[in-house]
């Protein structure tokens, strides 16, 4: 079962980037079996679309907005995820929805595909994150590693993680 992990957002606006810094954090502690394909996806929009094809599962990390406290963590599966093409003022402006309708118009959306979001606290410039949204990486980081483990995903610690416990 072929699998990818994803984080979206801009480090340059504090909380908008917690999905890289989520995915980077994973990339560096752990090793999985089978293996997980772990992708910066940073602001790519549609050229994510070439990480969609031949996957089975697909997890997304993101700030999203859900109306709620920051900090709150949610999590959207598969048609619950907006998938729906709108205009743009310019394309720097393509969102999850877009490459999401744009995969399932392609036939190359996963047949599993999950979405763990965080409700940011800032989106203002500046490279780190807010105290709310770092202190709760860990509570990220866990329903990660929750969601692999229901897909028959297991993990290991890098060695170099072990060695420094």
């Amino acid at each position: 079962m072929a699998t990818a992990l994803i984080g979206l957002g801009n480090i340059l606006l504090k909380d908008e980037g917690i999905g890289v810094h989520a995915v980077r954090a994973v990339k560096e502690k752990f090793t999985f079996f089978p293996e997980v394909e772990i992708i910066d996806g940073g602001t790519l929009g549609l050229d994510l679309l070439p990480f969609f094809e031949g996957k089975d599962n697909i997890l997304i990390l993101d700030a999203v907005n859900f109306g709620k406290e920051p900090g709150h963590i949610g999590v959207v599966e598969g048609d619950d995820i907006p998938a729906v093409l709108s205009a743009k003022l310019s394309v720097h402006h393509i969102g999850l929805a877009d490459v999401i309708f744009a995969a399932k118009l392609l036939g190359i959306r996963p047949p599993r595909l999950r979405l763990i979001g965080i409700q940011p606290q800032s989106l203002e410039t500046g490279l780190d994150m807010t105290d709310c949204i770092s202190g709760k990486m860990e509570e990220l980081i866990s329903l990660i590693l929750k969601t692999l483990k229901e897909w028959n995903i297991e993990c290991a610690l890098q060695s170099r993680q072990r060695l420094s416990a």
